[in-house]
């Protein structure tokens, strides 16, 4: 298995310029590590902040391309490769019961159309009953909890539930430019979760992960950083009702013009694939740092970030493009992930 050191050649090469030439892709690199954006000659953002704070809390988000981008710039200028680090948090336990919301009202605030595609849901339900057991939550087994008697993440969990809310949208709590008029916070998104929790009789632990998946058009925002502007998701926690912690991830609808890589597939021919990728990216946050205080590298990247809008090689054909997972029959393209001990982004592990 080909892999990716974020201060090798071949991760250079590889991982940030997918298929071009040799020579157009060391061209490309070396506009990233002056911070250029390739194509346009003008300097490129800085690295985005990914631990984001509000009155309500703090999140970590997934940054979009152009976000991920600038992140990699920065990360080709540091001087030993990245190592992620411990800091004292629990983290989940044995692995992620994962419960998936999906909010599809007919409408949207404004009164647009909204809905998801046709297979939208089918994949991500995939996604996260064929998780378990696959090499890539594997590198997720190399990470623990409690230093002196260590309790190691394990290869395990399940879908608990899929859950299915038709009701309408909330006045905007917010301003999303890329959604204008069309926006939830945080608060919102909570309320949100818990209402699904409580009406369900579900009793949550940081051993679960609720992913709220929401439809076209609809946007977010955590404080100042909103959907397909900063980020692609984010996770976060918060103390629900009878004090249990929730852990949950806000997943905005698939946006192919910032949360989609150049070159990136869709296996099964639906944006559904997309969103598999980054609720792939958050599930496996949380799971290694679901209170933001246990792992992450010296400069605030968890495990996904190193690896954010990676995927190596795809050695499977899938029903309508390549991918590089193959899960009892099912495919996806899902990002790699950042294993400790080969010092690389890797799709199964520990190498």
């Amino acid at each position: 298995m080909r892999k990716f050191d974020c201060h090798s050649s071949v991760y250079k090469q590889t991982v940030l310029t997918g298929n071009m030439s040799r020579a157009a892709a060391f061209a490309f690199i070396g506009l990233l590590a002056a911070g250029i954006l390739p194509g346009s000659g003008v300097k490129a953002a800085a690295a985005p902040t990914l631990t984001v704070r509000s009155a309500g809390g703090i999140a970590h988000i997934m940054p979009t391309v152009a976000g991920a981008e600038a992140l990699r710039a920065a990360i080709l200028k540091q001087s030993a490769a990245a190592t992620l680090l411990y800091h004292g948090g629990p983290v989940i336990q044995p692995g992620p019961t994962i419960f998936e919301i999906f909010w599809i009202p007919p409408h949207l605030q404004t009164g647009a159309p909204t809905g998801v595609s046709a297979k939208y849901k089918t994949v991500l339900e995939n996604y996260a009953s064929n998780l378990p057991a696959h090499g890539l939550l594997n590198i997720v087994t190399q990470y623990f909890q409690n230093s002196t008697s260590p309790k190691y993440i394990q290869n395990a969990g399940r879908l608990a539930r899929v859950f299915t809310d038709t009701s309408a949208y909330p006045a905007s709590g917010c301003s999303d430019p890329a959604t204008p008029g069309n926006c939830i916070s945080d608060a919102q998104i909570r309320a949100e979760i818990q209402k699904i929790i409580t009406a369900n009789g579900v009793t949550p632990s940081i051993n679960d992960i609720f992913l709220l998946f929401t439809s076209s058009g609809e946007g977010s925002c955590f404080g100042s950083s909103c959907a397909y502007t900063q980020f692609c998701a984010y996770h976060s926690f918060f103390t629900g009702t009878g004090g249990h912690l929730v852990v949950y991830g806000n997943e905005p609808y698939a946006n192919t013009s910032v949360c989609k890589a150049p070159g990136q597939t869709e296996p099964n021919g639906d944006v559904g694939d997309l969103s598999a990728s980054v609720a792939s990216h958050e599930v496996t946050e949380a799971t290694t740092d679901p209170e933001l205080n246990a792992w992450f590298d010296s400069s605030g990247n968890e495990i996904g970030d190193l690896c954010n809008f990676v995927f190596g090689t795809n050695t499977w054909t899938g029903p309508s493009a390549a991918a590089n997972q193959m899960w009892n029959g099912f495919f996806f393209e899902l990002q790699q992930e950042y294993d400790n001990n080969s010092a690389a982004c890797e799709s199964a592990g520990p190498q």
